[in-house]
Protein backbone atom coordinates (compact mmCIF):
# COMPACT_ATOMS: atom_id res chain seq x y z
CA UNK A 1 0.00 0.00 0.00
CA UNK A 2 1.19 3.71 -0.66
CA UNK A 3 2.20 5.61 2.32
CA UNK A 4 2.29 9.30 1.77
CA UNK A 5 3.79 11.74 4.82
CA UNK A 6 5.23 15.58 5.13
CA UNK A 7 8.49 14.19 5.20
CA UNK A 8 11.56 14.32 2.68
CA UNK A 9 11.38 11.12 0.59
CA UNK A 10 14.31 9.13 0.99
CA UNK A 11 15.45 6.57 -1.28
CA UNK A 12 18.63 4.06 -1.29
CA UNK A 13 20.44 6.05 -3.58
CA UNK A 14 20.30 8.90 -0.75
CA UNK A 15 21.04 7.22 2.61
CA UNK A 16 24.22 6.79 4.91
CA UNK A 17 25.17 3.43 5.97
CA UNK A 18 23.55 3.27 9.08
CA UNK A 19 20.21 4.05 7.12
CA UNK A 20 21.20 1.60 4.80
CA UNK A 21 22.34 -1.31 7.81
CA UNK A 22 18.83 -0.06 10.09
CA UNK A 23 16.43 -0.34 6.51
CA UNK A 24 18.04 -3.97 6.10
CA UNK A 25 17.32 -5.00 9.82
CA UNK A 26 13.76 -3.64 9.20
CA UNK A 27 13.22 -5.67 5.78
CA UNK A 28 14.51 -8.93 7.17
CA UNK A 29 12.24 -8.91 10.33
CA UNK A 30 8.85 -9.81 10.61
CA UNK A 31 7.07 -6.55 9.37
CA UNK A 32 9.01 -6.47 6.02
CA UNK A 33 8.39 -3.39 4.90
CA UNK A 34 9.03 0.41 5.66
CA UNK A 35 5.67 1.25 6.74
CA UNK A 36 4.00 3.41 9.36
CA UNK A 37 6.51 4.77 11.67
CA UNK A 38 9.80 3.62 10.26
CA UNK A 39 9.28 6.56 7.55
CA UNK A 40 10.02 8.85 9.97
CA UNK A 41 12.36 7.08 11.99
CA UNK A 42 15.08 5.71 8.99
CA UNK A 43 15.56 9.84 9.21
CA UNK A 44 17.17 8.75 12.50
CA UNK A 45 19.06 5.48 12.28
CA UNK A 46 19.51 4.74 15.82
CA UNK A 47 15.87 5.48 16.79
CA UNK A 48 15.16 3.40 14.14
CA UNK A 49 17.40 0.86 15.05
CA UNK A 50 16.26 0.66 19.01
CA UNK A 51 12.50 1.24 18.21
CA UNK A 52 12.26 -1.61 15.37
CA UNK A 53 13.41 -3.82 17.72
CA UNK A 54 11.32 -2.41 21.11
CA UNK A 55 7.88 -2.86 18.66
CA UNK A 56 8.36 -6.08 17.41
CA UNK A 57 8.86 -7.66 20.80
CA UNK A 58 5.75 -5.19 21.33
CA UNK A 59 3.50 -6.64 18.13
CA UNK A 60 5.12 -10.22 18.39
CA UNK A 61 6.78 -11.13 21.26
CA UNK A 62 4.82 -10.85 24.21
CA UNK A 63 3.13 -13.01 26.44
CA UNK A 64 -0.29 -11.66 25.80
CA UNK A 65 -2.64 -12.85 23.16
CA UNK A 66 -2.44 -10.92 19.53
CA UNK A 67 -6.41 -10.11 19.81
CA UNK A 68 -5.21 -8.42 23.29
CA UNK A 69 -2.08 -6.55 21.88
CA UNK A 70 -4.09 -5.39 18.72
CA UNK A 71 -6.31 -4.15 21.65
CA UNK A 72 -4.16 -2.69 23.16
CA UNK A 73 -3.02 -0.41 19.84
CA UNK A 74 -6.54 0.49 18.74
CA UNK A 75 -7.42 1.82 21.48
CA UNK A 76 -4.18 3.80 21.60
CA UNK A 77 -4.62 4.54 18.03
CA UNK A 78 -8.30 6.23 18.51
CA UNK A 79 -6.65 8.16 21.83
CA UNK A 80 -4.09 9.47 19.69
CA UNK A 81 -6.38 9.68 16.64
CA UNK A 82 -3.57 8.51 14.73
CA UNK A 83 -5.39 7.73 11.16
CA UNK A 84 -2.39 5.70 9.75
CA UNK A 85 -2.20 3.76 12.97
CA UNK A 86 -5.60 2.31 12.57
CA UNK A 87 -5.40 1.82 9.14
CA UNK A 88 -2.70 -0.50 9.92
CA UNK A 89 -3.72 -2.53 12.80
CA UNK A 90 -7.80 -2.33 12.52
CA UNK A 91 -7.50 -5.00 9.96
CA UNK A 92 -5.54 -6.94 11.85
CA UNK A 93 -7.46 -6.70 15.10
CA UNK A 94 -10.11 -7.36 13.06
CA UNK A 95 -8.47 -11.15 12.06
CA UNK A 96 -7.26 -11.75 15.84
CA UNK A 97 -10.84 -11.81 17.19
CA UNK A 98 -11.61 -8.27 18.00
CA UNK A 99 -15.57 -7.91 17.04
CA UNK A 100 -16.61 -5.21 14.65
CA UNK A 101 -18.58 -3.73 17.66
CA UNK A 102 -15.45 -2.97 19.71
CA UNK A 103 -13.63 -2.02 16.79
CA UNK A 104 -16.55 0.64 16.18
CA UNK A 105 -16.97 1.41 20.01
CA UNK A 106 -13.22 2.50 20.29
CA UNK A 107 -13.10 4.00 16.58
CA UNK A 108 -15.95 6.08 18.28
CA UNK A 109 -14.27 6.88 21.35
CA UNK A 110 -17.36 5.44 23.53
CA UNK A 111 -17.79 2.34 25.90
CA UNK A 112 -17.33 -1.16 23.55
CA UNK A 113 -19.64 -3.59 24.46
CA UNK A 114 -17.16 -6.48 25.50
CA UNK A 115 -18.20 -10.16 25.86
CA UNK A 116 -14.39 -10.95 27.28
CA UNK A 117 -13.50 -9.85 30.45
CA UNK A 118 -9.93 -9.96 29.55
CA UNK A 119 -10.70 -7.16 26.52
CA UNK A 120 -12.66 -5.28 29.31
CA UNK A 121 -9.49 -5.52 31.62
CA UNK A 122 -7.12 -4.43 28.85
CA UNK A 123 -9.32 -1.22 27.60
CA UNK A 124 -9.74 -0.59 31.29
CA UNK A 125 -5.94 -0.46 32.23
CA UNK A 126 -5.53 1.74 29.16
CA UNK A 127 -8.01 4.28 29.24
CA UNK A 128 -7.27 4.42 33.58
CA UNK A 129 -3.33 4.85 32.40
CA UNK A 130 -4.09 7.78 29.70
CA UNK A 131 -6.95 9.61 31.86
CA UNK A 132 -5.28 9.42 35.35
CA UNK A 133 -1.16 8.45 34.37
CA UNK A 134 -1.47 5.72 36.85
CA UNK A 135 -3.42 2.52 37.66
CA UNK A 136 -5.08 2.61 41.33
CA UNK A 137 -4.65 -0.62 43.49
CA UNK A 138 -7.80 -2.27 42.64
CA UNK A 139 -7.56 -2.14 38.82
CA UNK A 140 -3.61 -3.01 39.55
CA UNK A 141 -4.78 -6.40 41.39
CA UNK A 142 -7.34 -7.62 38.62
CA UNK A 143 -4.64 -6.87 36.09
CA UNK A 144 -1.87 -9.48 37.83
CA UNK A 145 -4.37 -12.09 39.01
CA UNK A 146 -5.54 -12.34 34.97
CA UNK A 147 -2.13 -11.72 33.08
CA UNK A 148 0.47 -12.36 35.39
CA UNK A 149 2.78 -9.62 36.37
CA UNK A 150 5.56 -9.93 33.11
CA UNK A 151 2.40 -9.73 31.02
CA UNK A 152 1.36 -6.79 32.92
CA UNK A 153 4.50 -5.00 32.43
CA UNK A 154 4.65 -6.02 28.54
CA UNK A 155 1.00 -4.72 28.26
CA UNK A 156 2.06 -1.31 29.48
CA UNK A 157 4.96 -1.20 27.16
CA UNK A 158 2.72 -1.68 24.41
CA UNK A 159 0.62 1.15 25.61
CA UNK A 160 4.01 2.92 25.59
CA UNK A 161 4.64 2.26 22.28
CA UNK A 162 2.08 2.71 20.38
CA UNK A 163 1.72 6.43 21.91
CA UNK A 164 5.52 6.65 20.89
CA UNK A 165 4.20 5.20 17.10
CA UNK A 166 0.65 7.36 17.06
CA UNK A 167 2.73 10.63 17.85
CA UNK A 168 5.54 9.94 15.03
CA UNK A 169 2.43 9.23 12.79
CA UNK A 170 0.93 12.26 13.48
CA UNK A 171 3.31 14.59 13.98
CA UNK A 172 4.41 13.51 9.82
CA UNK A 173 0.98 13.02 8.50
CA UNK A 174 1.93 9.57 7.66
CA UNK A 175 -1.33 8.47 5.83
CA UNK A 176 -1.98 4.99 3.24
CA UNK A 177 -3.44 6.09 0.46
CA UNK A 178 -6.52 4.46 0.37
CA UNK A 179 -10.17 5.67 -1.01
CA UNK A 180 -11.39 4.48 2.33
CA UNK A 181 -12.42 7.61 4.30
CA UNK A 182 -10.11 8.30 7.35
CA UNK A 183 -11.25 6.97 10.67
CA UNK A 184 -11.15 9.99 12.63
CA UNK A 185 -11.77 13.82 11.52
CA UNK A 186 -9.20 15.84 11.24
CA UNK A 187 -8.60 18.23 14.41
Amino acid sequence: MVIQSRLNVLNEDCMDDAQRAVLDDILAGPRGNLDGPFLAWIHSPELAGHAQRLGAFCRYGTRLELRLTELAILFTASWWQSQAEWQIHEPIARSAGVSDAVIEALRQQVQPPFTHEDERLVFQLGKTLYDSRRIDEELYEQAISAFGEPAVVELVGVFGYYALVAMTLNVFAVRRVTDAPLPFIEP
